[in-house]
């Protein structure tokens, strides 16, 4: 549909123009375009392919197309169908045929590829940058509130009690695995494809090792029926944002909860909330909401392309071009709710006074007398069982497990004895202290273990 008509004779109808167009999203990919040209031209010029003189006339008309858009000189025509003709249509009007060259050993099907792959690790360097910066939050708030204990929940019910620092460093581990996982998509994406051609590689003499070395590639594609029409790379880091957003929804949804009335654990600051336009009481989170709302929509971007790729014959196919507006929007919205998160954790005030009050509810400690039972020699079967009652009668006479007397207790088992009044949310706390648990000495083990990672990385190690 472009102005390369070949072998066509009538012109193309307009809806039909519009309709096949990818310049309205894809002018994202100039500065990857105009890189990679300008490492194509100097490849061409070093195998003899086109002069030294012409990579140069290429090289700086390409140069001035990419200030011109920065600058927002350009005019982008959906006539020329995508970025790649778009601005090999520009150099043509600038340099005239010399820039024609340009295009000699390369096919868009490679070109496309090449631009999407620099992207794409423009996108995960981007986004291990703002998954770095989060989890920084995420350890400050910990450090900041470390002695601080909540309610931990299975099924919203509250169980056993947690250091909040606990609580916020099983936050820390799932981004680590985010961390790991686009760290690993970065290996797969750091491919070479420039040379593939349109499918089947090319006639020409040209240096792929060059080409990898001046767009700093590590790898170099190995079949180029595979290197036209993968988009593996793109699938791994929208299932790799997937698991990001849904880790970032669990946080939203645990944001929500807390800062309602009912928990009423933290208050957000009003940079990340809003009012409400009828009801004046109202501070609502709604950038946690937006977010939990926004995860779906990454999920419905990896779905789409991989129902786009999944019955795809080789090579290249135009159902393809159908990869990137899922891709750039889950690129946006991920690196966009990492950072309004970080904002949003940095600035939220935990409500110490309310976390106390709520460890002292629901029997919390109903788990640490049935252990008092076992280490007294009771099986655990028997010891829950007997705490189940305990709790159940507990609950007839209102009353907390610190206000029953030792003779209600020695009723359920002749094994309580005067040390069971020991038993506090601190002693609870306490007495985990195993890697992974929720004990002060292993919670600050985890904390310098967190900060060493986030370290490292500042240093480059």
């Amino acid at each position: 549909m472009s102005h390369i008509r070949g072998r066509f004779h009538e012109a193309a109808n307009k809806l039909a123009i519009e309709y096949t167009a990818s310049i309205p999203f894809d002018w994202r990919l100039y500065r990857h375009d105009i890189t990679g040209s300008i490492a194509h031209a100097k490849m061409l010029a070093k195998q003899g392919i086109i002069s030294d003189k012409e990579a140069e006339i290429i090289t700086k008309g390409l140069a001035s197309i990419g200030e011109e858009i920065e600058q927002g000189k350009f005019e982008f025509k959906p006539e020329l169908e995508d970025i790649h003709m778009t601005i090999e249509a520009r150099l043509l009007e600038k340099v005239g045929e010399v820039g024609g060259k340009l295009h000699t050993a390369r096919s868009r099907n490679d070109q496309v590829a090449l631009d999407l792959r620099l992207f794409a690790k423009e996108a995960i360097s981007g986004t291990l940058v703002k998954l770095r910066e989060f989890q920084q939050a995420l350890i400050s708030l910990a450090e900041a509130n470390k002695d601080i204990i909540i309610p931990g929940y299975t099924h919203l019910q509250p169980a056993q009690p947690v250091l909040l620092a606990h609580h916020l460093l099983a936050y820390f581990e799932m981004f680590q695995r985010d961390v790991g996982r686009f760290s690993d998509c970065l290996k797969r994406t750091d491919v070479m494809p420039l040379g593939s051609g349109a499918l089947a590689g090319v006639t020409y003499n040209i240096d792929r090792e060059l080409l990898a070395r001046e767009l700093g590639f590590n790898q170099i594609s190995q079949n180029s029926l595979d290197a036209v029409s993968d988009r593996d790379f793109v699938l791994e880091y929208e299932a790799a944002a997937s698991l990001c957003m849904m880790h970032l929804s669990r946080l939203a949804e645990e944001t929500i909860l807390w800062s309602s009335a009912e928990f009423n654990f933290i208050e957000l600051d009003e940079a990340y909330a809003t009012a409400s336009s009828i009801m004046p009481q109202k501070k609502n989170p709604d950038v946690a909401e937006l977010a939990r709302g926004k995860t779906g929509r990454v999920y419905g971007e990896l779905m789409a392309l991989l129902t786009t790729m999944k019955a795809l014959p080789l090579s290249y196919n135009r159902d393809m071009q159908e990869d990137k507006e899922g891709f750039f929007d889950t690129v946006d919205t991920l690196l966009s709710t990492l950072e309004v998160f970080a904002g949003m954790v940095k600035t939220l005030r935990v409500k110490a006074e309310n976390t106390g009050r709520a460890v002292e509810q629901g029997y919390i400690l109903a788990t640490d007398l049935a252990d008092y039972l076992v280490k007294k020699g009771e099986p655990f079967r028997t010891a829950h069982d007997i705490v189940a009652r305990l709790v159940s009668y507990a609950m007839e006479k209102d009353k907390p497990f610190s206000e029953l007397s030792l003779a209600e207790y020695r009723d359920f088992s002749p094994l309580f004895e005067e040390d069971v009044y020991s038993i506090t949310v601190e002693s609870s706390i306490a007495a985990r202290n195993i890697i992974g648990g929720t004990a002060p000495k292993q919670v600050e083990r985890a904390l310098a273990t967190a900060q060493k990672i986030i370290g490292d990385i500042k240093g480059g190690k």
